[in-house]
């Protein structure tokens, strides 16, 4: 009798330590809020096709920094409305999963040869940052 009580408090204390843990890892997860890095870039020669494709090479590489959760690389759509802005060249779209993680990034040695390599193809650079709400 003594046994059957002991594994079933047991089994009570394991299920309740388990939805403990559960709750403790969605908080965490709750003060992690994905990290969103969208830079456009301008080009000195905006017509230049080979600068193009130079920044496009140079953004391909960097996004093999490990924090990096998912990347685009993309150019401006043929969507035409007021609000649309199709002035810049190439646009750099990336997702970490909170800031700390975006900071690696920022100091890592793939993107500062990044910034070293290509930065004298642009004229101008706007970034918008972004977290999850």
């Amino acid at each position: 009798m003594k046994v059957v009580k002991r594994r079933s408090m047991l089994k009570k204390a394991l299920l309740a330590s388990a939805a403990s843990m559960a709750t403790l890892s969605a908080e965490a997860k709750k003060d992690k809020k994905v990290f969103v890095h969208h830079v456009y870039f301008w080009l000195k020669n905006p017509s230049n096709e080979a600068d193009r494709a130079k920044l496009i090479e140079g953004l391909t590489a960097l996004a093999k920094v490990p924090t990096i959760r998912m990347h685009n690389i993309g150019t401006p759509a043929t969507t035409n409305r007021s609000v649309i802005e199709r002035s810049y060249a190439v646009s750099w779209l990336c997702f970490f999963d909170n800031l700390e993680e975006e900071e690696v990034y920022q100091k890592h040695p793939i993107h500062i040869k990044f910034v070293e390599d290509y930065s004298h193809l642009w004229e101008k650079v706007i970034v918008y940052d972004s977290v999850q709400v």
